[in-house]
């Protein structure tokens, strides 16, 4: 029988959490379903678990963030559970790969560079180590090693950034804007003449190079439409309460009411940022 003095203590801290997924993974005296798993399995429940994260970080909800981030180290502990069994990797050499990987690439703080810097110089910097770094993977493409998985948004602007650095880009927002503009007219186009495929090509279209914007401006697509959601919610939210008030749900109410009452929600967090 295994000793369980390390699973029941709760100050084991990794090693306890380390034997647990251990002992999850037994194939002899492990759960089934934890048995049956394989990294493409666990990758959708890894990208949940980071947008879980990102989500309790938003909502500023820090006793959720703890339970979250103990989630997203499950998935480490897990895919390094299945990389040691099959030969790939331990946790041991994910640590020592990770922390290898920041001491080289803080050289002003770990070496001896001076750590008199401007925030451009070490942005220039961070970024030549880690074209260094693509080079020993041989990956000569300026866009290689942008994860595939990534959202569809966030991955737009990662590639139009790499291509950026090396010189692939548009020289102010305000030829950007024109692009816009341009492919707006090509899906409305598409729209109307040239059937469903082609409208989707176009909308793609749009949406790339409105992520293209976001980087000239200064903002993160993806934390933007983020934040656009969460105000979506909470206004429908607020109409939602207002016909309640009313006795009424929205599908007993019709478009005219509900934009009323919206402006009204809107009008209302006005007065309140005021």
């Amino acid at each position: 029988m295994p000793d369980d003095a390390l699973i029941h203590d709760p100050e084991g801290g990794i090693d306890r959490l380390l034997e647990i997924m251990r002992r999850l993974r037994d194939p002899d005296t492990g759960c089934p379903w934890d048995v049956e798993q394989d990294f493409d399995s666990i990758a959708p429940y890894t990208i949940e678990e980071a947008y879980e994260v990102a989500d309790a970080i938003e909502r500023r909800d820090w006793a959720e963030l703890e339970g979250e981030l103990g989630d997203l180290l499950l998935q480490t502990v897990y895919h390094t559970q299945m990389g040691a069994e099959a030969g790939h990797f331990s946790f041991a050499s994910v640590v020592r790969a990770i922390s290898d990987k920041m001491v080289a690439r803080h050289p002003h703080v770990f070496g001896d560079e001076s750590r008199e810097k401007s925030a451009e110089q070490q942005t220039a910097d961070w970024e030549a180590i880690k074209a260094a770094e693509r080079a020993g993977k041989a990956q000569k493409g300026a866009l290689d090693g942008v994860a595939v998985h990534l959202p569809a948004l966030l991955r737009a602007y990662k590639l139009q950034k790499r291509a950026a650095r090396v010189g692939f880009d548009w020289p102010d927002a305000g030829h950007v804007l024109a692009k816009i503009g341009e492919e707006t007219a090509e899906l409305v186009e598409a729209h109307e003449t040239l059937g469903q495929d082609k409208t989707e090509e176009e909308f793609g279209d749009l949406l790339f190079v409105l992520a293209n914007l976001g980087r000239h401006l200064g903002v993160e697509p993806e934390a933007a439409l983020r934040r656009a959601n969460a105000k979506f919610i909470r206004r429908f939210e607020g109409v939602e309460a207002r016909l309640a008030h009313r006795g009424k749900r929205p599908e007993d109410s019709d478009l005219a009411e509900m934009d009323a009452l919206w402006d009204a929600v809107k009008a209302d967090e006005a007065q309140i940022a005021e």
